[in-house]
């Protein structure tokens, strides 16, 4: 799940001073026992989706596939992080998110079956002894077109290129620019109202990870010991959104496009970022979807 920031147009950052604030807030994870704590939330998160993938497929409803998560999750002791989770009308009344088609993020499992030529975003998010583990991943759905397979293919490598663009001690800017320059290449568009989140033990927290470049540029540095997601939103027609609907969360585009995304947690450590929510049977970097 990711954060909003509600970006009326390219984003636009103040001075240098937001920059210092912000590493100032920064949580740092530097111990072994904290980073262990990560790695346990966010091995079990993959897990989860593992859990589910067989069962995302034409057929299944999104509510069957929310009810194979919160029993999954619950009987291994673990909590549902968005169950519940404060929004701005409601508190979120399901244990993930699902998000179909033109749905950009935040999609609230229902009844509808998934159909052939149907894409949709599994999003997940566990507390395992205090630490939140978050991905999200796409599934295809029987045949899907051209366009849908595309750009479900380029949210994929826009992921990695944006993790592949840092390092320690590298900027925040460098994974916006990484992700957006080719996005924008392959003629689709990146979401600017939502953005990656720093992540530990709380669910958001900073930093704040956008997925287009800033004017000024954000300088922030992420540290070894950041730990954080990427979760590139990339759309067939314009990046604009609509504001979450009826039921208090389901965001989608403003043109009715497809809109694809993937997402991992990461943490910074000395020698570069390491991926935490990496599954055992899902696409690695360089699949084709």
């Amino acid at each position: 799940m990711r954060v909003a920031i509600f970006a009326a147009g390219p984003l636009v950052l103040p001075p240098l001073l937001t920059s210092l604030m912000m590493r100032s807030r920064i949580p740092l994870f530097q111990t072994e026992p904290e980073r262990d704590g990560l790695r346990r939330a966010s091995r079990f998160n993959a897990q989860l989706l593992d859990h589910l993938r067989p069962h995302v497929v034409a057929g299944t409803t999104t509510a069957e596939l929310d009810r194979m998560a919160y029993s999954f999750t619950l009987d291994h002791g673990h909590t549902p992080a968005c169950l519940g989770y404060p929004g701005e009308s409601v508190p979120y009344p399901k244990s993930i998110c699902t998000s179909v088609n033109d749905v950009v993020c935040h999609g609230v499992p229902d009844d509808r079956p998934l159909q052939n030529g149907d894409i949709v975003n599994v999003d997940l998010t566990t507390i395992v002894d205090g630490w939140y583990g978050d991905q999200s991943e796409m599934f295809l759905i029987g045949e899907v077109s051209d366009e849908a397979r595309h750009v479900a293919q380029v949210a994929f490598d826009s992921l990695y290129l944006g993790i592949r663009a840092i390092e320690p001690g590298g900027t925040i800017d460098a994974i916006s620019r990484a992700i957006y320059e080719y996005a924008i290449g392959e003629g689709l568009d990146v979401v600017r109202e939502y953005q990656g989140h720093g992540i530990g033990r709380k669910f958001h927290q900073e930093p704040g990870i956008p997925h287009v470049p800033s004017r000024p540029p954000n300088r922030t540095v992420i540290q070894p010991g950041t730990c954080f997601t990427i979760e590139p939103m990339i759309n067939t027609g314009t990046w604009h959104t609509k504001r979450p609907e009826a039921d208090g969360w389901t965001v989608r585009t403003r043109d009715g496009g497809l809109s694809a995304q993937w997402e991992h947690t990461l943490l910074m450590t000395e020698d570069g970022p390491e991926i935490l929510t990496l599954t055992e049977h899902g696409p690695r970097e360089g699949n084709r979807i």
